[in-house]
């Protein structure tokens, strides 16, 4: 008896155009993702680093060592200022991530009709 190979059908398709409109959402989406992860991050480290004494350990050593106008600077390192710093950040990535996605939908739109498009192949096991 010979083994009959299993033979998998192949579609073999084009991308030729993305949505503008769902690049956006989508990468919207993506980037409140990450706006999130950034600041539970920022959350965690810090609450980290001044559960094991680093913070005050940095703070004494920058007193120390530049007195007043280091008393100053620490004076700034506290963690409503880091966590306000943290979330103006997550809100600059979002803005950044969404019109991102967006451009390289209307990049991608404008180099397919160029080449002609992605060539895609779907099989089936």
């Amino acid at each position: 008896m010979s083994a009959k190979k299993k033979q998998t059908k192949r579609a073999t398709m084009r991308l030729v155009y993305i949505d503008f409109w769902s690049a956006l959402k989508m990468s919207f989406l993506v980037s409140l993702v990450l706006a999130v992860i950034t600041v539970v991050l920022a959350l965690l480290f810090w609450e980290a680093l001044d559960r094991i004494g680093i913070v005050k350990t940095a703070s004494d050593l920058l007193e120390s060592v530049a007195g007043d106008q280091g008393a100053s600077l620490v004076a700034g390192l506290t963690f409503p200022n880091v966590m306000t710093f943290t979330l103006v950040v997550a809100l600059l990535e979002v803005f950044v991530v969404s019109a991102l996605g967006a451009i390289f939908a209307a990049l991608f739109n404008l180099a397919t009709t160029a080449v002609g498009g992605w060539k895609v192949t779907f099989g089936s096991d």
